[in-house]
């Protein structure tokens, strides 16, 4: 709708994860680094959590890409309890075969997999995104499953990545055993006042727009950064709705004034949610477009 009107070729803010616009902020960098630690160090558990929309799945979706050839790869998505029993996601995972009724059955079919992929030199490696939607019962079924690891032999390696709450819930006294098999651990933050304006800018850049630095103006990405708390997904949905807005007005420069006047209509339908305590550097911004440049935020 408005890509033409702005020089780009793709839509830069999609709330879709896209390897391709992924953003590489400093802590962006060091959570992957900490995913590819894991699986070169032979981590038997590696678990990164995250706000939601905080880059966790395209995260992920960076790491297949540079997994080695030698790696079999099986990725859960539904974790919900209502989605079925833990084994048969992880048999569907693995494109494992197994005509077992019970979870007897399953896991006799789940050991025999992994153990031929080892005799052949490859490594299994499970990730389990939105990981706290698992139940302590399932989580502790993870730890069972890599009950096959054995001393220096790791046939099995396990990714979970996860809102806070995972931790929370591997905290838990039941959990005691899964947490001390945690090998690599690592909480991805938001974004900051200046990476949030290099994320739009660079989203904007990949996106084919020559003029990325002006389409929108410092005042504007400041305003976002604090609507959106530096999160990546939050900042996606406001920029996106920022150049529709710029786009109806025929302007080519996303400003203050129409920043103000989107939050206003969005305040109305109640979409959007913040903390009820924001973080410093929040405030420090808010402060700074109030003594600046007369700004108050709705």
């Amino acid at each position: 709708m408005y890509t033409e009107h702005f020089g780009l070729v793709h839509k830069p803010f999609n709330l879709v994860p896209d390897p391709a616009f992924f953003y590489l902020s400093p802590n962006h960098r060091k959570a992957l680094t900490m995913l590819e630690y894991g699986l070169m160090s032979q981590a038997g558990f590696t678990v990164v959590t995250g706000e939601i929309g905080a880059g966790k799945t395209t995260l992920i979706r960076k790491l297949l890409k540079k997994i080695a050839k030698n790696c079999v790869i099986g990725l859960i998505n539904n974790t919900h309890e209502s989605f079925g029993e833990l084994m048969t996601w992880v048999l569907d995972a693995l494109d494992i075969e197994s005509n077992a009724t019970d979870n007897a059955g399953r896991y006799r079919d789940y050991i025999n997999f992994v153990v031929e992929q080892h005799a052949q030199g490859r490594r299994v490696v499970l990730i389990v995104d939105e990981a706290q939607n698992l139940s302590v019962q399932a989580l502790e079924e993870l730890r069972l499953l890599s009950n096959i690891n054995i001393d220096s032999d790791i046939f099995m390696q396990i990714i979970l990545t996860g809102q806070p709450e995972l931790i929370e819930k591997l905290n838990q006294p039941e959990l005691e055993q899964f947490a001390q098999r945690i090998g690599v651990e690592y909480h991805l933050k938001a974004l900051n006042h200046p990476e949030t304006q290099r994320y739009i800018e660079y989203r904007l850049q990949i996106a084919g727009a020559k003029n990325y630095r002006d389409i929108f103006s410092d005042q504007a990405c400041a305003m976002i950064y604090c609507y959106s708390e530096g999160i990546p997904r939050r900042i996606n949905s406001l920029c996106d709705f920022a150049l529709v807005y710029a786009f109806a007005d025929d302007k080519q420069t996303v400003d203050a004034a129409i920043i103000t006047e989107m939050m206003k209509e969005k305040k109305a339908t109640r979409i959007i949610q913040t903390k009820k305590d924001e973080n410093a550097d929040v405030k420090r911004v808010k402060d700074w477009l109030l003594e600046k440049h007369k700004i108050a935020l709705i």
